[in-house]
């Protein structure tokens, strides 16, 4: 086994205050095991010691879609999917090969992306994000709050990743607190959860808090705002389209049938190199 310093190339993209790196999984030399792949992106998306993300999206070439990708959060965790980094993702594509409609293979299927505008380095785009899988309602027992023991009853939903969506009169300041034990609820979320406080404002408009699997409190979330307005609407609090107001900016749902649509805008923010050392092999 011998090291080196390798040179990764990554491009920085912000879609409503998430940010992603993109990389191409082929830079990498040697095959990396998932351990391997994951320990590199934790360094890489250390805020001081690395450029910082709240992931790295790798991508592959596919068969049939313009690009697969494979979502790293920045604690190492997988996730099948973001919503807004599946966006950063098709902002980075429609600027290197000039296209309109992007395919893109996640962990929770092939997602279609149209562009619908732009002002470099900003792209705006729909995304087909497809059926919203919704459970009655679940009431969760929490231990450890600074009240003590209490309840919460939420609406499960899933984008093809998990969503537990909570619906609140406030903000109230124990939400993060809160949203960290409802995680620790393993019996119940096996496969954990991200977890949405949401505020509804109007007919169309709810105001919603993220606290997400492998990153924590986030600015925005495309899934996650997709979860908010489905359960929003499906229990009479929402009509669509829905705009989500979220610490990010804002993203609006629409449902069609059963077919959940995102949109909401990407920025390519910058390019370059992260220097890391790498056992190549041999």
């Amino acid at each position: 086994m011998t090291s080196s310093v390798a040179s990764i190339p990554f491009v920085k993209v912000c879609a409503c205050g998430n940010d992603f790196l993109l990389i191409h999984g082929e830079v990498i030399d040697g095959k990396p095991s998932p351990k391997q792949l994951s320990e590199l992106t934790v360094r890489i998306c250390d805020r001081h010691n690395g450029v910082g993300a709240d992931g790295v999206e790798w991508m592959y070439p596919h068969a049939t879609a313009d690009v697969e990708i494979r979502l790293i959060n920045n604690d190492g965790s997988e996730a099948e999917i973001s919503g807004n980094g599946t966006r950063c993702v098709a902002a980075y594509l429609c600027a290197e090969r000039k296209k309109e409609r992007v395919g893109i293979q996640t962990g929770a299927g092939l997602k279609i992306c149209t562009l619908t505008g732009k002002s470099d380095p900003v792209y705006e785009f729909e995304a087909q994000m497809g059926e919203a899988m919704i459970s009655p309602e679940l009431i969760v027992g929490l231990e450890g709050t600074s009240r003590g023991k209490n309840e919460v009853r939420g609406i499960p939903v899933s984008m093809g990743n998990p969503h537990y969506v909570v619906f609140v009169p406030e903000f109230a300041s124990t939400w993060r607190e809160q949203a960290a034990n409802i995680q620790s609820c393993s019996s119940q979320f096996p496969q954990g959860v991200n977890v949405e406080m949401v505020i509804a404002d109007g007919k169309h408009d709810i105001n919603v808090r993220f606290f997400e699997r492998g990153v924590g409190e986030t600015q925005s979330s495309g899934t996650g705002s997709c979860a908010s307005a489905v359960a929003a609407i499906e229990t009479a609090r929402a009509e669509s389209p829905v705009r989500v107001h979220t610490p990010g900016g804002i993203q609006i749902v629409r449902k069609e049938g059963n077919c959940v649509f995102l949109r909401g805008s990407a920025r390519l923010v910058c390019s370059g190199e992260f220097f890391s050392t790498w056992n190549t092999g041999g």
